[in-house]
C-alpha cells in the first residue's frame, strides 16, 4: 500500500491486520469484480484462517487462470481453465519421515494438514477438473523441508501431460492460450 499498490482481500483479513485507507479493497466471496481488463471472482478456501483463491479472466482473450494458495482443499470444479497457479506445499511421506527423524515437531502436523495443499490433494484436485484447455501449471508455496520439486513435477506431468513450473524468485511465465 505504501508503494501505491491496491490490496484486494476479504474483510476478516482486513480487520485482523488492521488495514485501512483508499488502497484497501474488500473482496466479497463469490462476487465478481473488475480491475481493468480482468474479471475476478474471490473463492472461499479451506484454511485455518480466512482466505481466498481467485478465478481471473482476461477479457480481451478470455484466458482464465486459477490462483490458489494457503489451502488444503478446493471444493470447486472448473472448465476451460487455461492456467493454474496452485500451492503444492508438501509430500505426505516426506513430512511423515521428517517427523519420524525428528526434523519436524509432531505438534505442527495437524495445522499443516489443515492449512496447506499436499501433492496428493493437488493431484486429486487436478483429476476432478477439466484440463482440456489448460496449457500452464505453476506450483506455489513449496515447503523447504517437506517437498521435493523434482518428484512434484514428475507426478503432475505424468497425471496431466503438462510440465509444471515451480514458482521461484525471478520466474516469469507467459500466459498464452497456446503453449508454443
Amino acid at each position: 500500500m505504501k508503494a501505491g499498490i491496491d490490496i484486494y482481500t476479504g474483510i476478516e483479513t482486513i480487520q485482523a491486520l488492521g488495514l485501512e485507507g483508499h488502497r484497501v479493497k474488500v473482496v466479497e466471496p463469490l462476487k465478481q469484480f473488475t480491475i481493468g481488463d480482468f474479471e475476478i471472482i474471490g473463492l472461499p478456501i479451506e484454511h485455518d484462517v480466512e482466505g481466498l483463491a481467485f478465478l481471473i479472466r482476461y477479457k480481451p482473450t478470455g484466458y482464465k487462470i486459477l490462483f490458489a494458495t494457503d489451502t488444503y482443499y478446493l471444493k470447486y470444479k472448473f472448465k476451460n481453465l487455461n492456467g493454474i497457479a496452485v500451492e503444492c506445499n508438501y509430500i505426505k511421506e516426506t513430512l511423515d519421515q521428517n517427523i519420524a527423524d525428528g526434523y519436524i515437531d509432531e505438534a505442527s502436523k495437524p495445522r499443516l494438514l489443515k492449512s496447506h495443499f499436499s501433492l496428493e490433494n493437488v493431484k486429486d484436485f487436478l483429476r476432478a477438473n477439466d484440463l482440456s484447455s489448460c496449457t500452464e501449471i505453476l506450483l506455489l508455496h513449496l515447503s523447504s523441508s517437506n517437498s521435493n520439486a523434482t518428484q512434484m513435477i514428475k507426478e503432475i506431468e505424468e497425471l496431466t501431460g503438462i510440465t509444471p513450473k515451480i514458482a521461484r524468485e525471478g520466474l516469469e511465465v507467459e500466459l498464452s492460450e497456446f503453449p508454443y
